[in-house]
């Protein structure tokens, strides 16, 4: 393995981590039902204490089994872009770990249809009327949050 190529990472601190999160709208949840594992890509809305995420919901739904089965769920943004050096590129993480709520109707009040409009991405549907599909908003309560970036001041 002498000849396999390497990047060093390090670790990003807060204002680094807000300013990389707040960069992207989608990411990647992943959810967990004993020792299965599921992702499912979701665009989300960050208002600088609260994660949340619009999704569709409807009887048969197998994300929706998934988010009721999870204690702890863990979301991931990522990126990459090229570096100074045009044969490099510089990566960067975030992961956020936490419980999983669906916001009751009274909390959810606060995202008017222009809001939810404004603060997400369209919403996906597969093979669904849009009239079987009810919208539903989760939080994300974070418990704990980092970030890594490549760091080539690492040898």
């Amino acid at each position: 393995m002498d000849h396999v190529e390497y990047a060093y990472t390090g670790g990003m601190d807060d204002d680094e981590i807000e300013r990389r999160f707040r960069s992207v709208d989608t990411g990647v949840l992943s959810l967990a039902k004993g020792d299965e594992a599921y992702a499912v890509p979701l665009a989300h809305h960050y208002d600088g204490e609260h994660l949340y995420f619009r999704l569709g919901k409807t009887d048969d739904s197998t994300k929706w089994a998934w988010i009721d089965a999870t204690e702890r769920a863990n979301y991931v943004v990522y990126g990459t872009e090229p570096a100074v050096d045009a044969d490099e590129i510089e990566s960067w993480s975030v992961q956020i770990t936490g419980t999983l709520r669906e916001l009751s109707p009274e909390e959810r009040e606060r995202f008017d249809t222009a809001e939810i409009n404004r603060d997400f991405a369209p919403i996906r549907l597969f093979d669904e009327a849009v009239a079987d599909v009810d919208i539903a908003i989760l939080e994300l309560a974070i418990d704990s949050i980092t970030g890594r970036r490549t760091d080539d001041s690492t040898v």
